[in-house]
């Protein structure tokens, strides 16, 4: 179920709440499913396929978003908090949450300047071989990840937005090598095609270097150069009706060069499809229904993982 609320808290204040029911058919690979988006956090941790097959389940996902607009002599910013979990009902271990914190400020009434700072502390991937302590253990992360997007309105119809971000990718101790920074580039175009129809293409070049291009002995280097591409449509097609549809593209590209390592000269595709509606009742009340499905392929395996997951539900606004 989806149910989505706003409630003005007063004059200034204004809090966005927001509950998701979704069915995945791969425990582990859910959440980097559901990220992998322009708005989101789309290269995220290196995944092995060994963690995939962790079983269907069912996924709630609460989300808070608390907003407060502050006018001043520079002009008018709008100061957001969001919080986000993933709540499992069998595989209790990948529940976890994400904070975040955002500054949209308006610098003229066709220039934007979004900044924003989110992290996922703690996030289960699996359990994993560890080239440390050479045996079977959890492997987790912690992102820390800061953006800032300029957007620019060229005319009614088009708008470039420019993004940069840098960030860190904290693994537990039997995982260390994996540590790593990484920073982002890459410009979005958004074509306001009609009143009713929006396209929007993305692309960003991302690199990051981990902590194992430094130990060779573990032949464990996790660094990559990242390609990232996004296609999407959202369409109004009539007054009550309303589509989304979107295709995302990413090719990692191991870069390490350490001998033994089975990382290197390889890389990894991962394209996600998805499909999004939403129909209005009423003023207040809307029926919602998402699908999304991802096949994911290492260059040095011949097995694809696919992942697919369904969201259904229903929103209203108080």
């Amino acid at each position: 179920m989806l149910c989505n609320t706003v409630l003005a808290a007063s004059a200034e204040w204004s809090v966005n709440s927001t509950g998701n029911l979704h069915y995945t058919n791969d425990a582990a690979l859910f959440s980097a499913t559901r990220r992998l988006n322009l708005h989101g956090d789309p290269t995220q941790p290196a995944l092995d396929s060994s963690l995939a097959g962790n079983g269907s389940d069912m996924v709630f996902e609460p989300d808070l978003n608390v907003m407060r607009p502050v006018t001043s002599r520079w002009g008018r910013t709008e100061i957001s908090a969001r919080a986000q979990a993933f709540v499992y009902t069998l595989n209790s271990r990948f529940n976890h949450g994400s904070f975040g914190i955002q500054a949209l400020h308006e610098i003229t009434p066709g220039t934007k300047i979004r900044v924003r700072f989110y992290s996922t502390p703690d996030l289960l991937l699996g359990d994993n071989e560890s080239k440390r302590t050479d045996s079977i253990t959890e492997e987790r992360v912690t992102s820390y990840i800061g953006s800032a997007r300029l957007e620019q309105r060229l005319s009614d119809d088009w708008e470039v937005r420019l993004l940069t971000r840098y960030g860190a990718r904290l693994y537990n101790d039997p995982f260390a090598q994996r540590d790593a920074t990484f920073w982002t580039i890459g410009p979005h175009l958004v074509w306001h095609a009609t009143k009713r129809i929006n396209f929007t293409l993305g692309y960003h070049y991302e690199k990051g270097l981990a902590d194992g291009r430094n130990q060779p002995t573990l032949r464990d280097d996790t660094s990559y150069s990242n390609h990232y591409v996004a296609f999407g449509l959202e369409s109004e097609i009539t007054e009550r009706l309303g589509l989304e549809l979107g295709l995302h593209y990413e090719r990692n590209n191991w870069i390490s060069s350490i001998v033994g390592d089975e990382r290197k000269g390889g890389h990894e595709t991962v394209i996600v499809g998805e499909f999004n509606a939403r129909y209005r009742l009423s003023e207040r009340c809307r029926l919602r229904a998402g699908f999304q499905r991802s096949p994911r392929k290492q260059s040095s395996e011949e097995d694809v993982v696919y992942n697919t997951n369904v969201s259904v539900g229903v929103s209203y606004l108080f």
